[in-house]
């Protein structure tokens, strides 16, 4: 069988390098060329040196782009959606993992983004990438936008429960805590080290960008409007996240054990946490960076209506390139496993 001739359009980040990894060991794939304005000409293992002896590619420009079957957009967020006619020329097939093409409509790209959509009109097209919610859109398109990361985290663990309709659809309150990788290769004041490490830093107690893709996706029998706080804290890759929700109904955790194995259970990537003892017992994003896992806990409290979730994951694999190759795999009728089964280390 002939592989599939990919491209990866702005891979000098950490999601992009990321991609190229995994993509490397793909079976099913030939990587073409690998886009960096900034790198343009230089190998590919000057900026991602754990590729080195891996890979000779060097960095084109966006302008010289070749024909292939598919390219991977990891372009910073608004790029993608100004360039989207050149990129639907350049491949019949497109899977942007940016937030252009994320949410269904152009009012909340006004509230949330601040923008007048340039491509509005293609908004439709695009299947969100989350593959648990979505998989059949995603295996009949040509076009795939991947979730955003803090809001892959959150969707897993309550969807659910908002599937279900077992909590109260206004009431859920979601801590996001993540890791320095998510805000990118390029440096600011908030990543120089004395100021980032040891740190635990508030960015966003309110508005967070994330918020309308969860509203979006969690919108299952009525609107949905949940309430989101990120926080940066001293690790390199993972997303930790912790949702409070309230149930409507007395139900005790081997109801809700139920609910999530009844959703997840021929999931691939999704493991449901459920230790009574040892220091394990909850999900823990350390043990599975590198991987394509999320994984999922709960805790019931007896003495209230309230149900704490848990969810992790890693950012730059499920919340990015390895959610964006499962999306691959699911388009071209493989294996949905296929370059995602290393399991993360431990310890690390």
């Amino acid at each position: 069988m002939s592989k599939i001739r990919v491209s990866i359009v702005g891979g000098a980040g950490y999601t992009g390098g990321e991609l190229l990894r995994l993509l490397l060991f793909h079976p099913g794939v030939a990587i073409t060329q690998i886009t960096s304005e900034t790198y343009t000409g230089r190998f590919v293992s000057k900026t991602h040196p754990n590729l080195r002896k891996i890979t000779d590619l060097k960095f084109s420009a966006i302008d010289d782009l070749q024909p292939c079957d598919v390219l991977f957009l990891c372009l910073p967020h608004g790029r993608t959606m100004q360039k989207i006619d050149f990129f639907r020329k350049t491949a019949p097939r497109l899977i942007d993992l940016s937030a252009d093409f994320r949410l269904d409509s152009i009012e909340d790209y006004r509230v949330w983004y601040r923008i007048e959509h340039p491509a509005a009109h293609l908004l439709k097209e695009f299947a969100y990438g989350i593959p648990e919610l979505h998989r059949q859109e995603i295996s009949k398109t040509d076009y795939v936008s991947c979730a955003g990361c803090n809001a892959t985290a959150a969707i897993l663990a309550l969807y659910p429960l908002y599937y279900h309709n077992v909590v109260d659809h206004n009431s859920t309150v979601i801590e996001i805590k993540a890791g320095t990788s998510q805000g990118g290769a390029t440096g600011n004041p908030a990543t120089h080290h004395p100021e980032r490490s040891g740190a635990i830093r508030t960015y966003k107690p309110f508005g967070h960008r994330h918020s309308a893709e969860i509203n979006q996706e969690l919108s299952l029998h009525s609107p949905v409007k949940v309430h989101l706080t990120t926080t940066s804290i001293d690790m390199v890759r993972g997303i930790h996240c912790v949702a409070h929700t309230f149930l409507k109904n007395n139900l005790n955790e081997k109801d809700i054990w139920k609910i999530y194995r009844q959703t997840y259970q021929d999931e691939p990537f999704i493991r449901i946490i459920n230790e009574r003892d040892g220091i394990h017992r909850l999900p823990d994003p350390k043990l599975i960076a590198g991987s394509n896992f999320c994984d999922i806990g709960f805790s019931r409290d007896p003495d209230t209506d309230r149900l704490i979730v848990f969810s992790a994951i890693d950012n730059l694999m499920k919340g990015a390139a390895g959610q964006a190759v499962q999306t691959f795999n699911i388009m071209h009728n493989m294996e949905e496993t296929t370059a995602l089964t290393f399991p993360g280390l431990h310890p690390v």
